[in-house]
């Protein structure tokens, strides 16, 4: 049993509609319902009244959405508790990013800010978009390096967090390069010979923002997804296998780009342009993260 599927128990609970909790838990209502149903299962009875609307809790959900909510709360404290022990010295701070954000943009980003403000410790951790909102909103990190698009927002509660933009980036179709140096796979493909579509997985941040690429293309696509993953690393090497076409942000593509290895599969109405935000908690009482905060805002 996950305790992300108490969380969502009691936001099914307060909004009393699954499409308005899943959106308040940044995940697809498909995949609230499956958690919901794993809770079920897990507890051994129906815990959401289904017939009716707006939905309710069965007398077995209202019970266990009461305890649960108590014994979450004590979870979390001795989490904090703990945690708070084993912080990393001196001025420290505990930071969640993406996974491309981890290994592109935030160690350049820290190497520039330690010169021009001072050293700090930290603590990465690099994770799906999902689970950093998740730790940020619980309290696990002081900071959240993530994307964003104005047509996929993440929605965190303005009144409790705060962000600033650290720049932007571009999010490109890219492919293998052939010994004629032409792309291997090009857009927007044939309807009798359609591109293999390295996708991300359904939930994935950038996932939903290749959807609206595709959406909004000025001619249809025709692509047959192939494989799946949910990180733009995996399927940035199967694009230079020659597997098919990947959207990637342009800073994992780089190098390959550089080297011959990858090429555009696309042209401009193919891309998609992605803020770089920086979040924090807004009652964070970090001394180290509220000076940070401080010099980011100068």
């Amino acid at each position: 049993m996950y305790i992300r599927w108490i969380d969502d128990l009691l936001a099914l609970a307060e909004t009393k509609s699954f499409s308005r909790a899943a959106e308040s838990r940044h995940i697809t209502q498909s995949a609230l319902s499956r958690r919901i149903r794993s809770l079920e299962e897990w507890v051994g009875a129906d815990l959401v009244d289904r017939g009716i609307y707006p939905l309710e809790l069965t007398p077995a959900g209202k019970l266990f959405c009461e305890q649960g909510r108590e014994a979450l709360q004590l979870l979390l404290s001795a989490r904090a508790e703990i945690r708070q022990e084993t912080r990393m010295p001196g001025k420290a701070i505990q930071i969640r990013a993406g996974h491309t954000l981890s290994m592109t943009f935030l160690p350049k980003w820290m190497k520039q800010f330690h010169f021009h403000h001072g050293q700090f410790n930290t603590r990465v951790v690099a994770e799906n978009v999902l689970d950093a909102v998740t730790a940020l909103s619980e309290g696990s990190c002081d900071l959240m390096f993530c994307y964003h698009h104005p047509l996929t927002p993440i929605l965190l509660d303005p009144e409790k967090f705060e962000y600033l933009s650290l720049g932007h980036e571009d999010f490109i179709p890219v492919t293998a390069r052939l010994p004629s140096g032409r792309p291997a796979f090009s857009l927007p493909g044939r309807k009798t010979a359609p591109i293999p579509y390295l996708a991300y997985t359904s939930t994935t941040f950038l996932g939903r923002v290749v959807e609206v690429i595709l959406k909004q293309a000025p001619v249809e696509p025709f692509l047959e997804r192939c494989n799946e993953a949910d990180m733009a690393t995996l399927l940035l090497n199967m694009a230079r296998e020659g597997y098919g076409v990947a959207w990637v942000p342009e800073s994992a593509a780089v190098d390959a780009l550089q080297k011959g290895e990858l090429v555009y599969a696309g042209q401009d109405e193919w891309h998609a342009r992605l803020e770089i935000r920086v979040y924090r908690a807004i009652n964070n009482s970090n001394a180290a993260l509220q000076e940070l905060w401080q010099s980011l805002q100068r």
